[in-house]
Order: structure tokens, then C-alpha cells, then sequence
């Protein structure tokens, strides 16, 4: 059992986060592992045709997260598919249309996806003030407003929180571990083998995404010099759905206008895309064993 057990996981990519960002191979590690499909998620989107799906994102003063969202998908899609000719990208909208996020999460799985990179704008709510605007009999009179807020300004990275794990380990047993004959009926939560491998394709997922989020967020603030509100954990449910290292990049807040600008220009759009490109050849370089 125990030798069975070290053969499925020998087909991992295995590492784990050091101290200094740096990764250390574990005693699993392959060079057979390569990055052979990445998932690009547009957030976000019009009217969904048939299903009354609606889910715009944010808006600036001129332009909407979801067509800034899908814009920088397609750019990144072809120089995803430019700098890396053995990789395949798969988008998962390609047009106005929204989709829901389980099925994003469902085409990533369905498509065998090893990285999910998904896209979107962040925004700040509006603040609410009160304010003195008249006396009544030596009383004050008060009225409150809502202002909006552009403060937020630069990128922000998400992975999945912890309290998702569950939902995680179905999405794992449904799309990773049903490839294998042993593994192809709901696994016993009490049998060990099943245990130690479930932790181990989640302790994996967890690490690598945490680690494409350093370097995503190395390439956004090094060499752009945009300000970074850091890496966070959400219980976002596109990325524990998914069942593969998964960040969701929060390209820049779009209420405020100076990052708006950035967000629709396109000087501003290919410098997100390089710097994304850039973290996912410094990602692969890093998990994928060179053979001697």
C-alpha cells in the first residue's frame, strides 16, 4: 500500500515553501512534471444568454471591470501561448457573456488545467459621512451622505482561505484523483492511504499557489513599481473549486482614476501581462525538474 501510495504521489510537483520565499524539493520530486495547461479567467461579464446570470464587477467613471477583465485575457492568452509553445491556455469566457463560477471552476477541471490565473478590478465601497446641515430650535441638524471612496490604489492577490478545504478535497476527488483506477469510487475518510493523499495534493496546491502569488506580486512591485495591498486568503469559490494552484490578481483599482487610466490603456494592460508572464516562467522554472 505504502509503496503504491509513493507512486501516485511521485506524480506530483513537489515543493515547499523555505524561509526568504525560496522552495526546497521534497523526497517526491520528478522531472516529468510539466506546466502543459494554464486556465485564464476573465472576471466578471455582460447577460448571460438563457440562464439570467449577471454579474457586471466594478465600474470606474468610464469603463467596466468586465470589459477590462476580458481585454487583458485575450492579450495574456496569446503571449501566454507566445513565450511558452508547448503550453496551452484556455480562456474561460471569451466574450461579453457571464459564467458562473462554478463552471469557470468546472471548465479549469475539465480541461486539466495545472495553473488558474484569474483576473479582475478591484474597487472601494463608498464611505458614508455625516454632516451638520442646519439647527432646529439650537439642536443640530444632521444628514448623511455616501461618498466614494478612490483611495485604493495598485494590485492585490488572493488565494483560498482554509475554511474551504472541504469543498477543495471534492473537487480534488472529482477531477484528480477519479483518473486513477484504485481511486475511482469516494474514497474511505478513514482509510490512511486516502488521508495522507488528499493532504498531500492539497498541502501541494496550497504552497504552489502561495508561491505563484510571491511572484506575481515580486514582478507587479520590483519591476513595475506599482503599490501592492499583498497576498491575502478569500473564500473565493472559483479558486477552491478548482482543483489546481489558483490566484485570482486584482490588476488595480478601477473607481480610482489614475488606476482606471492604467487599467484601459494599453501600455497599461501589456505591462500587467508581461509582469504575469514573467511570474509564471519564473513559477515553471521552479517546479519543473530539468532532466540531467
Amino acid at each position: 500500500m505504502i509503496c503504491g501510495l509513493l507512486g501516485l504521489l511521485s506524480f506530483l510537483p513537489s515543493f515547499t515553501v523555505a524561509s526568504g520565499n525560496s522552495l526546497k524539493k521534497d523526497s517526491t520530486s520528478t522531472n516529468n512534471y510539466k506546466v502543459k495547461t494554464i486556465i485564464v479567467d476573465a472576471g466578471h461579464g455582460g447577460q448571460h444568454s438563457g440562464a439570467g446570470h449577471f454579474s457586471p464587477g466594478a465600474s470606474g467613471s468610464y469603463s467596466l471591470e468586465r470589459n477590462v477583465t476580458l481585454a487583458i485575457a485575450f492579450k495574456l492568452q496569446k503571449a501566454i501561448e507566445k513565450e511558452f509553445s508547448d503550453v496551452k491556455v484556455v480562456l474561460t469566457r471569451s466574450s461579453d457573456d457571464d459564467v458562473s463560477w462554478q463552471k469557470r471552476a468546472d471548465i479549469a477541471n475539465e480541461n486539466k488545467g495545472n495553473l488558474f490565473i484569474s483576473l479582475h478590478c478591484n474597487s472601494l465601497p463608498g464611505r458614508r459621512i455625516r454632516e451638520v446641515v442646519g439647527h432646529k430650535h439650537h439642536k443640530p441638524i444632521y444628514k448623511t451622505t455616501e461618498v466614494a471612496d478612490r483611495s485604493g490604489k495598485g494590485v492585490l492577490l488572493l488565494v483560498y482561505g482554509f475554511h474551504r478545504t472541504k469543498e477543495e478535497e471534492k473537487a480534488i476527488k472529482e477531477n484528480l484523483i477519479e483518473d486513477d483506477s484504485e481511486m475511482n469510487t469516494n474514497p474511505d475518510p478513514n482509510d490512511p492511504e486516502s488521508i495522507i493523499l488528499m493532504n498531500e495534493y492539497k498541502r501541494k496546491y496550497r504552497t504552489q499557489s502561495i508561491r505563484l502569488a510571491e511572484l506575481l506580486n515580486t514582478e507587479f512591485t520590483v519591476t513595475d513599481g506599482r503599490h501592492s495591498d499583498g497576498i491575502r486568503e478569500q473564500g473565493i469559490l472559483v479558486l477552491c473549486h478548482s482543483a489546481m494552484p489558483a490566484v485570482l490578481v486584482e490588476t488595480g483599482y478601477i473607481n480610482n482614476p489614475d488606476d482606471e487610466a492604467y487599467l484601459n490603456s494599453e501600455d497599461g494592460q501589456n505591462e500587467i501581462v508581461a509582469s504575469i508572464v514573467r511570474a509564471i516562467k519564473n513559477y515553471k522554472s521552479e517546479i519543473e525538474e530539468v532532466s540531467p
